[in-house]
């Protein structure tokens, strides 16, 4: 079951936001996504929060400015996703353009599953023998990995962003916004921006030190945020006034034709222009081709797309990004059609739009199902029965491996952790955030801990929340639905906690028909007015008067730029 309902927003904001200029329907949106003072959209460099408010960042810029003057050798262990790829690049990059002397290494899902594990430290002192470890978007967990490395004679640094245990690592020094301690304000930073801000910080220890006087020219760590920008979008963080930053002078940066090689090449291959690159090109068309690589085979091949400056290189390697992409699609569908039928005897009783009513959480597994695709399936069905969904795939030694994603009023990580203390030795280890978390179980407990896992979400949730609420920005005067609008609306970063403007009207289906065999082109009229529209993935026919939930979309189409309204969600008008 779905409801409609309109964003509520502060009068006292959004009186603010018009006095400052701000035309009424702007500042209605703006009001309803908690911005109270035109300040915190403010989207200059200068506005970014300063890195010395991270806990420990000065310490470890100091270690690492050492550590170059002093030739050691660096290896960064990064994640296999996309905040993890483009946070390595990140490292990488900037820490070359500093002289150092710096390699990485990336795991592979399926061998040495996530973090930094004492598997990975043996892997790289063996392989690469480096004197420093640099994690990024992992490591906060790795309390056995870090004492393995230790042991070794390996020092580590670790850069994260996720949510830490009851234990640290024995690290020599920590960076996360969300350890004990930390006073950086955005909790919400994506790992590619807390390895970007120490590389922040590293410049200024390294001007100190009076490393950049002439000949030698200071980098400009500005152009690295096309990375930054693509790694916060893709890892679906909150877009809170920082990271609002971050992503819009990363967007400024791939606009006007500045963003790297590989950047490019993913945009070409997904045959977009660079001009119109917005956060949705960044979330569902970058993300997903970079995501394929650790998905289904080993991120280094994403890694390696980031990094290198040579055009052809960066479009041979897109290509094949692109392809592992159309792979874990077909993959994808064959697990989400596999996953509804087993869930047919599952949830018995279903609503007109197809929503489940019994359970409050799934749990599914398949001995067949591929574990780097399980956490997109999660997604899916969490979007189609907006229930807490855990999904698993056979891991290594007897074991399953979960990745679970979850709905507003659901705190994944914090319900998994009540799992794992009420019933010990269930969980074998587990992480994540409230939105999305992975575990590691027993295959022989997977019954239990789908009956466990789903007595602890009935206890935390009410059958309110399992009602799916659509917000929207409320119903536009038709003086507003014009082009100048839509075209305003795309140039603003929009995503996580920050959602991208809906509306909702009623309106009279004029025209419809099918094209690309599964998609209706709409002519929709409201009053006196007639708006083209789009509704995809549908080809039934509409009735005659439609309540619809729109986005307002500047269609280009040869050569012309028009505006359409991309339908999102429609219901039939109650009838007394």
């Amino acid at each position: 079951m779905s409801n409609i309902t309109v964003r509520d927003y502060s009068p006292q904001a959004f009186d603010k936001l018009s006095q400052s200029g701000f035309p009424s329907v702007l500042a209605r949106i703006f009001a309803a996504r908690g911005i109270e003072d035109p300040n915190q959209l403010e989207d200059a460099l200068s506005h970014l929060i300063p890195f010395n408010q991270f806990k420990n960042i000065a310490l470890m810029a100091g270690l690492l400015a050492d550590a170059i003057a002093a030739k050691k050798r660096l290896l960064i262990v990064a994640d296999y996703d996309s905040d993890g790829a483009t946070a390595c690049a990140v490292g990488i990059r900037i820490l070359r353009k500093f002289g150092a002397i710096v390699d990485y290494i990336v795991p592979n899902r399926f061998e040495y599953g996530y973090g930094l594990t004492p598997e990975i430290v043996r892997m790289a002192h063996e392989t690469k023998q480096p004197d420093i470890l640099i994690t990024v978007d992992n490591g906060i967990a790795s309390v056995d990995g870090v004492q393995e490395a230790n042991q070794l004679g390996m020092q580590v640094l670790v850069t994260d962003h996720h949510l830490p245990g009851d234990e640290l690592p024995n690290a020599l020094a920590i960076i996360n916004p969300n350890q004990p301690g930390c006073d950086f304000p955005s909790k919400n930073i994506a790992g590619v921006g807390v390895i970007f801000y120490l590389m922040l910080a590293l410049r200024a220890e390294l001007r100190t030190r009076g490393a950049f006087q002439p000949p030698a020219k200071e980098p400009n760590l500005a152009s690295f945020l096309d990375l930054v920008a693509l790694g916060t979008v893709a890892d679906v963080v909150k877009l809170d006034d920082n990271n609002r930053i971050l992503v819009q002078q990363g967007l400024q940066r791939i606009r006007k034709g500045r963003g790297c090689a590989g950047i490019k090449a993913l945009l070409k291959i997904g045959r977009r222009e660079a001009r119109l690159i917005s956060t949705y090109e960044l979330g569902f068309i970058l993300g997903p081709r970079l995501n394929a690589a650790g998905r289904l085979d080993d991120m280094a091949l994403g890694i390696e797309c980031l990094i290198t400056d040579d055009d052809a290189q960066a479009t041979q390697i897109a290509q094949q990004l692109d392809q592992l992409n159309r792979e874990r699609r077909e993959i994808e569908a064959g697990m989400q059609d596999n996953a509804l039928l087993m869930l047919e005897p599952v949830f018995k009783s279903h609503d007109a739009n197809n929503e489940a009513k019994d359970a409050y959480s799934v749990c599914l597994f398949d001995e067949s199902w591929h574990q780097g695709v399980i956490g997109i399936l999660a997604s899916r069905i969490k979007d189609k029965f907006h229930r807490p969904v855990i999904t698993f795939a056979l891991g290594n030694d007897g074991e399953l491996k979960g990745s679970g994603r979850s709905i507003p009023s659901f705190h994944l990580r914090d319900a998994l952790d009540l799992v794992y203390k009420k019933y010990p030795g269930m969980i074998l280890k587990f992480g994540g955030h409230a939105a999305a978390a992975g575990l590691t179980i027993n295959a022989a407990d997977f019954t239990k801990f789908r009956d466990a896992f789903e007595q602890v979400t009935a206890t935390l949730l009410s059958p309110s929340d399992l009602t799916r609420i659509i917000e929207t920005d409320g119903d536009l005067d038709v003086a507003e639905m014009n082009l100048e609008l839509a075209q305003c609306l795309s140039d603003k970063v929009w995503g996580q906690g920050f959602p991208q403007p809906t509306f909702s009207a009623l309106f009279n289906v004029e025209n419809q028909r099918i094209v690309g065999e599964k998609h209706l082109k709409l002519k929709l009229r409201k009053a006196n007015n007639s708006y083209d529209a789009i509704l995809f993935f549908h080809n039934d026919p509409l009735p005659e008067m439609i309540n619809a939930v729109y986005r307002l979309q500047a269609n280009e189409y040869n050569g012309n730029t028009t505006l359409q309204l991309l339908i999102e969600h429609w219901t039939e008008p109650i009838t007394q």
